[in-house]
């Protein structure tokens, strides 16, 4: 069976020039203009390889180029599917699953107060002003919360109006003021994309022990936020607190 070719050796001819060039080396018989000739020729062929290099690495850089900002764009495109995954599209505060998430991890480190708020009459601004309204509602309740919370909340949209904030290592009588300041901070001045109009909302706090369940205490604010509903809205009522 006949061996398989050789693959093509890309520098067969400058190995070649080579050959030639160390052989009139070792050549006492040559004259100088042959000695020259295959210097000549060893000249020629070195002159290409260090064009094919230069170009060859030009190439290289480019492509090296290219390929870190194809990583940099992957690396950008993951971080963006990562924040959409755990955001709400319309406010950017986290979603149900990132908010329950997040208290889970709290609960394992510290005592957690929850605060849940509903906005007051939300259905009836859809169906007076618009669902565009309705969302630029929304948006600046999440902006009002975001300038009255403390610094180390969170804040989630657990439903269409409904709103979860994890207040980690506070009190039960320090969330019950941060929820109040939340309550102010909406409903004390109208809002501008209702013409004059004011929005309120509802508030229900509870506070869990490190390591409580956090289905439980957020069954407890809820109750709490329904006592509020029931007893005329806007305002905070607390569930009770687990030590």
């Amino acid at each position: 069976m006949p061996k398989p070719a050789a693959a093509p050796d890309l520098f067969d001819q400058e190995a070649a020039a080579l050959e030639r060039a160390l052989r009139a080396r070792d050549d006492p018989a040559l004259s100088a203009a042959q000695c020259r000739d295959a210097l000549g020729e060893l000249i020629v062929h070195f002159e290409r390889l260090m064009r094919e290099s230069r170009r060859l690495i030009r190439r290289s850089d480019r492509e090296e180029r290219e390929l870190n900002e194809l990583n940099g764009e992957l690396h950008r495109l993951a971080a963006q599917l990562e924040y959409k995954a755990r955001h709400d599209s319309l406010t950017g505060a986290l979603n149900r699953g990132a908010i329950f998430d997040r208290a889970g991890r709290l609960l394992e480190c510290g005592p957690l107060a929850l605060v849940v708020l509903d906005i007051d009459f939300f259905k009836s601004i859809n169906d007076e002003f618009g669902h565009p309204a309705g969302d630029a509602v929304i948006c600046e309740v999440v902006n009002r919360l975001r300038g009255a919370v403390p610094g180390a909340a969170e804040i989630g949209r657990v439903g269409g109006e409904e709103f979860s904030i994890l207040l980690p290592d506070a009190d039960f009588d320090a969330a019950l003021q941060s929820a109040e300041a939340m309550r102010q901070a909406i409903a004390g001045q109208p809002f501008d994309c209702l013409p004059g109009r004011v929005v309120t909302a509802s508030f229900g706090v509870s506070r869990t022990a490190r390591h409580g369940d956090f289905g439980d205490a957020y069954a407890r604010a809820d109750e709490a936020l329904f006592e509020a509903k029931r007893g005329g809205r806007n305002q905070v009522r607390g569930g009770h607190a687990e030590d």
